[in-house]
């Protein structure tokens, strides 16, 4: 059973925060030092918990609906193979900003800015886009936190409740703003209302759907990961708006969703803290 959490665990960790995930986490949570979070703040209740696994695959779904962001995938990164770096940056970059020392947060932080400003190409209409555009940006931002938050309240161990919600929103804003965004909502609805405002803009391209069926139906993952890996696709699928299903062609099956998806969800959650969890030591070993 022991090495059954450990194999199982070892490719949850390694999809997610990819091959140099190891080394990472022992860099970022090693260094002694001040945070930008104090331990235990809603922030790092929410990016610490299980549940981001699913918040981090409907993140990336309801990303691609926005033309330009996918547009920038697609062009500069591949999004055929690229969903997966992306996912793997995305851990790491929370795992630093939300965890890691402040000068190492600051320099992720910088250095993710330069990255965004070398992402610029022209959309199929002759407009042009730029990863490093407020406006963008905030869009890629809104739809993290609202992910991350929405998986914490229905799968997380210990969902934030009253007032933490809001101080969640306004906490990933603190880096939100580092990054260029320039207002980031600080209230839960606020929140609700910057993501309504994008609707007008948003819609299923070829490159999106594309995008959406190899997350989705091609997870390059080993067989035994592959049905948890299901149901925490599924989870996240469910957890997607209903307006989104038919840009992105995903099922609309809610009342399974609210079933069946969710019993297997919590399942599945609680079966990635048990596999993550570092395995107890023996005493006298």
């Amino acid at each position: 059973m022991t090495d059954l959490r450990t194999r199982l665990g070892a490719a949850l960790f390694e999809r997610v925060a990819g091959p140099d995930g190891a080394r990472e986490r022992d860099r970022i949570h090693g260094r002694p030092g001040p945070r930008l979070y104090e331990p235990g703040s809603p922030i790092t209740r929410v990016h610490g918990d299980a549940s981001m696994f699913v918040g981090g695959l409907r993140a990336l779904l309801l990303q691609t609906l926005h033309p330009a962001a996918m547009r920038g995938v697609a062009e500069h990164s591949g999004y055929r193979g690229d969903m997966w770096g992306r996912l793997h940056r995305t851990s790491t970059f929370l795992a630093t900003t939300t965890f890691g020392h402040v000068e190492d947060a600051e320099r992720t932080i910088a250095i993710v800015r330069a990255i965004h400003r070398r992402v610029t190409g022209t959309m199929p209409d002759g407009t042009p886009y730029a990863a490093s555009d407020p406006h963008l940006l905030q869009w890629v931002h809104v739809a993290e936190i609202d992910s991350f938050l929405r998986a914490h309240t229905v799968y997380g161990a210990a969902p934030l409740q009253g007032a933490e919600r809001d101080e969640y929103v306004a906490q990933a804003g603190e880096v939100a703003r580092r990054l260029g965004v320039l207002e980031p909502p600080t209230t839960e609805a606020e929140l609700r209302d910057v993501l309504a405002s994008y609707r007008p803009e948003l819609g299923g391209t070829p490159e999106a759907r594309e995008a959406v069926r190899h997350v989705l139906v091609h997870p390059p993952l080993p067989l035994a990961a592959r049905p948890p890996y299901a149901v925490l696709s599924a989870a996240a699928v469910g957890l997607m708006p209903a307006w989104t299903r038919p840009p992105l062609r995903l099922p609309w099956l809610p009342v399974s969703e609210r079933t069946v998806v969710r019993v297997l969800g919590t399942a599945a959650t609680g079966t990635i803290r048990w596999a993550m969890r570092p395995p107890e030591v023996a005493v006298g070993s």
